[in-house]
């Protein structure tokens, strides 16, 4: 691979600016494609030497995405979502590769595939790959890009498999130092660190017989036979995506097997090398709900666009209702409350959605201008806040009143179409097939339309039929709910009959999740708010956003129901998840709010339900969860000694009664430069990803090709920052 200017041949200079990237994972891959493509800025009699550290040794995947990973994990992204450089829709990227020199995950398969014949690389544009996958392609794409920047006579690449401790300042350079002593001079440093976890020693095990696993990963490390094996009841603390790869670590991959049902579904024949038993318990009680199949263009111009979620709608209710930041002289935006004022336009978004996928394009006017009065009163803060999170949705809902109302006379046979369309607005007959397609199939919305063509009673060729799709069959069925959409499972019942509950519920969810995200009313409003209007919400909530109580709030709930909603696995890996509970070795009966305890005679910690009685010993405690980033709990010494030393500090949402919240990340310049604790801006530093999400949400995603992705544009803001310092354009840098 060469760069769209061509390789420079001008002899390499005596004394190169030297560049550190801490961290080896995707991002580094990321940075590398944009450093490689724009190196021949490096002009004539300069030259730049780059060091990588990654103490994995995995660079380009890191550890989280490493090729050498347990193959029963999956992203949960499709091939064609997953890219590893900038294209087109990323402004300011300069020279970009050619489109043969920037695939697709999926393209990447296809051409490793044809090389190899491997099944795993056998994938269409929507399938979901194995996370070991995209890192062979992470380390691929790494690799041609380090050869590219090589290439370059003015550039030096070195690759230290080695964990960095410490940054200490040294005069005008900087000194990274490794674990094994050794520093390394650098001019400028660049933290890609990604995730960790937090120190195993403040675990709920600690002192117990039951073996803590503070981090599961890698699971062929961690979560091994000898200390995972037959004998041993496993508890699982979280229900999200890194619960399922553990969960299917220990049974699939102890050689477990799925077949085919007769029904569709799948039937777990285990293999003997699986633990004794597997709880699964969270706060909810629930896993993420299936993603839907995709039917979405790749490039996002399917997205859904919002029509009451907006950025405009976001600055208004700033206008209207914001809170004044409460340190003067700030420079802060006016602040929100979440549950209050950005919740209920959330939920409008979702049953808006809801209702138009489930009655079509027809119905959407009628409904858009139904909802539409409160709605701006609301964001002018003409309407009294509070009232739940449905408060915007009387109008809304009354107009489906009066839609099924109408479609049920039809149906009924009482009113023909022609008599009922003179007196509404919205085409009857549209609507009514599109809710007969939606609910019952094609093959049934065009017996409907053949009923109305005949001027019959559609409602005698529907009576007896059920849903494929598992959605309700009455006219008046399928309405929106928030409370039912984050928690249709309630506590209602003893273990046994909860898991029941639980298991039929995912059984529905994985035919809403068949039925796709444009098709089916609970996965469109899902997808189509908590995905694709991501941004709007990250536009309310970022950079203090929000009050410090309400950012609060919004990270220990919002969260786990945007993770729920709009973050869960494919539905292939969902029906494996069902198999292992109807096999009885997936145990889900402690139900929402459990917690840990301890039996005093045997020393071993109980999963424990919050509502029914459920109490179960477990030999080994996975944690399960992904730790959110912060330096003073974290496992390894970077960010602790930087913030000992006095390069970084917390960020912080102030409160106007003192309790400042602190969610963890570290307090950054727009350009990504830690601030310390004197207000200081260490320049020579930039910290991208993960660190910095304590003043921003959603940061944990792999590149998106086609989208200007927010994570190719922070690349490219340290980007212009580095070539001008070396252009000389913004001066140095301490």
């Amino acid at each position: 691979m060469t760069t769209p200017e061509g390789p420079d041949r001008s002899a390499p200079p005596a004394a190169p600016y030297r560049l550190a990237l801490v961290g080896g994972g995707p991002r580094a891959t990321y940075v590398l494609e944009r450093l490689s493509a724009t190196i021949g800025r490096l002009g004539p009699g300069r030259g730049l030497e780059v060091r990588v550290f990654e103490r994995t040794g995995e660079f380009g995947a890191g550890q989280a995405h490493s090729p050498a990973q347990v193959r029963t994990s999956y992203l949960n992204r499709i091939g064609s979502q997953v890219s590893f450089a900038a294209d087109e829709t990323v402004a300011g990227a300069g020279p970009l590769r050619p489109a043969e020199q920037r695939p697709t995950l999926h393209e990447w398969c296809r051409r490793r595939f044809a090389e190899t014949g491997d099944p795993d690389f056998d994938l269409g544009p929507e399938d979901w790959p194995r996370r070991y996958v995209h890192g062979l392609a992470l380390r691929d794409m790494f690799d041609a890009y380090a050869a590219d920047l090589r290439r370059h006579a003015g550039a030096e690449l070195h690759l230290h498999r080695a964990e960095v401790v410490d940054i200490e300042p040294h005069g005008a350079e900087l000194r990274v130092v490794t674990a094994d002593g050794d520093r390394y001079p650098a001019d400028e440093v660049l933290l890609l660190t990604g995730h960790s976890y937090h120190d195993a020693r403040r675990g709920p095990a600690a002192g117990s017989a039951t073996r803590h696993v503070p981090h599961p990963y890698p699971m062929d490390v961690e979560l091994d036979a000898d200390r995972c094996g037959p004998q041993a009841v496993v508890g699982c603390a979280g229900m999200g995506l890194t619960a399922i790869d553990t969960i299917l670590h220990l049974t699939e991959g102890r050689g477990g097997t799925f077949a085919e049902a007769g029904d569709g579904t799948l039937v777990y024949r285990p293999s003997g090398a699986e633990p004794a038993g597997i709880v699964a318990f969270s706060g909810s009680g629930l896993f993420t709900f299936a993603r839907p199949d995709n039917h979405k263009p790749s490039d996002g111009s399917g997205d859904h666009p919002g029509t009451f979620l907006t950025h405009e709608a976001i600055r208004r209710l700033r206008a209207g209702v914001g809170r004044p930041y409460p340190e003067r002289g700030a420079g802060r935006q006016a602040q929100l409350d979440f549950e209050e004022d950005v919740l209920p336009l959330v939920v409008l978004e979702m049953a808006h959605l809801h209702y138009v996928t489930l009655f079509g394009p027809g119905a959407a006017l009628l409904l858009t201008q139904r909802a539409l009065p409160d709605y701006l009163a609301f964001l002018a803060g003409a309407l009294e806040h509070g009232g739940g999170p449905e408060r915007l949705l009387g109008p809304l809902e009354r107009a489906v009143d009066e839609v099924t109302e109408v479609l049920e006379s039809v149906m009924r046979g009482t009113a023909p179409v022609a008599v009922v369309q003179k007196s509404v607005s919205w085409p009857v007959r549209d609507v009514l097939l599109h809710w007969a397609a939606t609910v019952f199939g094609t093959a049934a919305e065009r017996e409907v339309g053949r009923c109305l063509d005949r001027a019959s009673a559609p409602k005698v060729v529907l009576d007896g039929l059920g849903s494929p799709s598992a959605l309700e069959t009455g006219l008046g069925g399928n309405r929106f709910s928030w409370s039912r959409a984050v928690q249709p499972v309630g506590p209602r019942h003893g273990p046994a009959g909860f898991g029941a509950e639980v298991r039929d519920f995912m059984g529905r969810d994985q035919k809403w999740a068949r039925q796709g995200n444009l098709r089916n009313p609970h996965k469109a409003a899902s997808d189509g708010v908590w995905r694709d209007l991501r941004s709007v919400i990250s536009y309310a909530v970022d950079d203090a956003g929000l009050t410090a109580a309400s950012q609060r709030v919004f990270l220990d709930r919002y969260v786990r129901h945007h993770n729920r909603l709009a973050n869960g696995a494919a539905p292939e890996i969902m029906a494996k998840i069902m198999a292992l509970m109807d096999h009885g070795l997936l145990d889900v009966g402690a139900g929402p709010g459990a917690r840990l305890g301890l039996d005093e005679g045997t020393r071993r910690v109980v999963v424990e339900g919050a509502h029914h009685g459920f109490s179960r010993p477990v030999d080994v405690l996975v944690d399960a969860r992904i730790h959110p980033f912060d330096p003073e709990a974290d496992v390894l010494p970077l960010y602790r000694n930087l913030l000992a030393r006095g390069t970084v500090r917390l960020w912080r949402n102030a409160a106007a009664d003192g309790a400042d919240f602190r969610p963890g990340g570290l307090d950054l310049t727009p350009e990504f430069h830690p601030i310390g604790p004197d207000g200081d801006v260490e320049r020579r530093i930039t910290v991208l990803g993960v660190p910095s999400e304590g003043a921003r949400s959603f940061l944990l995603s792999a590149l998106r090709p086609r989208a200007n992705h927010y994570v190719m544009r922070d690349v490219l803001v340290w980007l212009d920052g580095f070539w001008r310092t070396l252009d000389g354009e913004g001066g140095p840098r301490p």
